[in-house]
């Protein structure tokens, strides 16, 4: 495979000569860096070349496909060219009248093949500075990255720290959707805001703050309908269902986790088996045990077909251990006990450090449970000691709401001591 043919054809051609599809390339790339995340639609990117690699990638892509990193920093080289090249023709048929006259389009175009004469060289310097200064290649790649990265979940970081670290990421992504972009940028440039700002939601749901979460799912789907990209709306719908589900509006919930899956469709994803787990606790909140039931053997069949990308460990992903969570809560919520303690110890099993979160969620759901069983005392010594744990930055939000929930079912001195230590600093 040659470099002349671009980035794009090298990569697809050696992916397809090994007979492997994106996927089983994907998994590849996120082994040979450890297990962190890699995005199958990112190497749908380079190999249509709607993006092309980071110099961040260049050293990982020379590992995993066996050819020396000069070679693929030649071929990404080679489509950059065609790719300025091709936008150079697209603005001279657009731009009737232009000032820039045919023969100094030809000279810019002529120089970024590396063709142009010397006389002329420092002009088509200045056109092609020109044109890349109103580029957005460099900017856009960087934003895909940022999403990459921001959707491994918080990694032991407080909710704000979270979102105070995606401030400039938000600020670029404001700046790059005020600016015209051909259709195809424009939907690859949605999908990424999609992601983003879905992202941005699921903090704000997990720092209590509903109204905003909310506003910014609204966002989020918006992106997504204009990308056109399915699994990215079904995810968005699946992940702000979790909104009115744990803030007291399990009817809506249950209504957009059905829209979820109706985007989800047929083929196994995490934003399918997400929206079951949560028509699962959705049903289980108001009562409708049978539905509950049938969601969670829905949620249980579909995670059970999915692979390693869409069972990661990260907010795009629907890994073992939240489907565990899930179900502890729709066990919790429906009384049966004996099931939800077993869906806790399997998510305990799998929760690695820190995870701050999710070891106080299990926490009140045990206790929860414990208080069902008909042991108040030690149902309020559990969330206490739950609480007394978590660190200040964690004590609002989703955690406060499910603590706070559990105390006003505790009667006398179990709801006081528990109250007590909800007000304590």
């Amino acid at each position: 495979m040659m470099a002349s043919e671009g980035i794009g054809a090298l990569l697809r051609g050696i992916r397809e000569a090994a007979g492997l599809t994106r996927e089983e390339q994907a998994a590849l790339l996120q082994a040979a860096q450890g297990g962190k995340w890699f995005d199958p639609e990112n190497l749908k990117r380079w190999e249509t070349e709607k993006r092309l690699p980071t110099p961040m990638w260049h050293a990982l892509l020379a590992e995993c496909y066996g050819r020396p990193a000069e070679e693929i920093v030649r071929a990404i080289v080679v489509s950059r060219r065609r790719r300025r090249l091709h936008r150079l023709i697209g603005e001279e048929a657009r731009e009737e009248g232009s000032a820039v006259d045919r023969r100094k389009f030809l000279g810019v175009a002529a120089a970024a093949t590396g063709m142009a004469g010397l006389p002329d060289i420092a002009e088509a310097r200045h056109g092609i500075n020109a044109g890349l200064s109103t580029s957005d290649g460099g900017d856009l790649a960087y934003l895909d990255g940022a999403f990459e990265r921001h959707r491994g979940g918080y990694r032991g970081r407080p909710p704000s720290e979270a979102l105070g670290q995606m401030k400039a990421d938000l600020d670029l992504l404001r700046e790059l959707l005020g600016r015209p972009h051909p259709a195809a940028v424009r939907k690859d440039l949605a999908r990424t805001a999609a992601g983003i700002t879905g992202l941005v939601a699921i903090i704000q749901h997990d720092r209590g703050d509903q109204r905003d979460a909310v506003g910014w799912f609204a966002t989020a789907e918006q992106a997504a309908r204009e990308s056109g990209d399915r699994h990215m709306l079904a995810w968005v719908l699946s992940r702000h269902a979790m909104v009115p589900l744990n803030y007291g509006a399990p009817h809506a919930a249950a209504a957009m986790a059905v829209r979820a899956r109706a985007e989800a469709g047929r083929s196994p994803s995490a934003a399918g088996a997400l929206a079951a787990a949560v028509t699962a606790r959705s049903l289980a909140s108001v009562g409708d045990r049978e539905g509950a039931l049938r969601a969670v053997a829905d949620a249980r069949a579909a995670a059970a077909r999915l692979d390693s990308v869409q069972g990661a460990d990260t907010w795009f992903g629907y890994a073992p251990q939240k489907h565990h969570v899930h179900l502890s809560q729709a066990f919790t919520l429906m009384g049966r006990t004996r099931e939800a303690y077993v869906e806790q110890e399997s998510a305990l099993a799998l929760t690695k450090s820190p995870s701050v979160m999710t070891r106080a969620l299990i926490a009140v759901d045990r206790a929860v449970c414990v208080r069902a069983d008909g042991d108040p005392a030690t149902a309020a010594d559990l969330a206490v000691s739950a609480w007394l744990q978590l660190p200040a930055a964690y004590r609002d939000g989703l955690v406060r709401s499910r603590v706070e929930s559990l105390c006003r079912s505790l009667p006398g001195r179990p709801g006081s001591t528990l109250r007590d230590a909800l007000t304590s600093r």
